[in-house]
């Protein structure tokens, strides 16, 4: 009886939801009909799962790591980061900013318009901060640098010095690159050099065939 009663309770779940979903199918049709626009709905807090998926370039490690960040300064437990809570975390962060400046922080990524960060805008942070699209008088872009390591353990100072040796070893590594990939090229053209004199003999030598 246990088991028929569940079953019956999750049919029961289902057949409202599909209700819910043909309604409003319905009344879209119907707005449409009559040449009214339909606003569209949205999960304004899409699910972790959404988040990784629309965010391809971020590990699910580095995704769970900003998750924990975000979550450390969402003191209000919302899910969102309010122009206090953004004033706080810069102030931890040691670069505080003025008024102004956080509001323009959160204009910059506060895509649905509610003055505030969500988890998701929080990492359009990261995915703009990489690809160079902030504006460089952005304190995003010390949000995004100095966050990337714990500045609790190591402080201000430490995670300075952190990201300057950072670029040193950036540097060090395109360099590194340049140079293997000019070894690389040079090889290939001392090869098809060789391959040109082969090629160029053995035509000399047929002629005398």
């Amino acid at each position: 009886m246990d088991n028929v009663s569940v079953s019956s309770g999750s049919s029961s779940a289902d057949g409202d939801e599909l209700s819910a979903v043909l309604n409003r199918r319905q009344k879209i049709n119907e707005a449409l009909e009559d040449g009214k626009p339909v606003p569209p709905q949205f999960n304004r807090r899409p699910s972790t799962k959404n988040v990784y998926l629309e965010f391809k370039e971020f590990s699910r490690k580095q995704i769970n790591e900003y998750e924990a960040t975000f979550k450390k300064f969402d003191t209000g437990k919302d899910g969102y980061l309010d122009l206090g809570e953004l004033k706080r975390m810069m102030e931890k962060l040691g670069v505080p900013q003025t008024h102004l400046a956080l509001k323009a922080m959160i204009k910059e990524v506060d895509e649905d318009c509610d003055d505030k960060i969500s988890f998701r805008e929080f990492l359009l942070i990261y995915r703009k901060a990489y690809d160079g699209s902030l504006p460089l008088d952005c304190g995003l872009n010390e949000l995004a640098r100095l966050t990337e390591i714990n500045v609790d353990e190591v402080g201000v100072i430490g995670a300075k010095e952190f990201f300057e040796a950072k670029i040193e070893y950036q540097g060090i590594a395109n360099r590194f690159e340049y140079e293997l990939r000019q070894e690389i090229e040079e090889k290939k053209r001392s090869e098809d050099e060789m391959s040109k004199r082969k090629i160029a003999f053995k035509e000399k030598t047929a002629i005398f065939q």
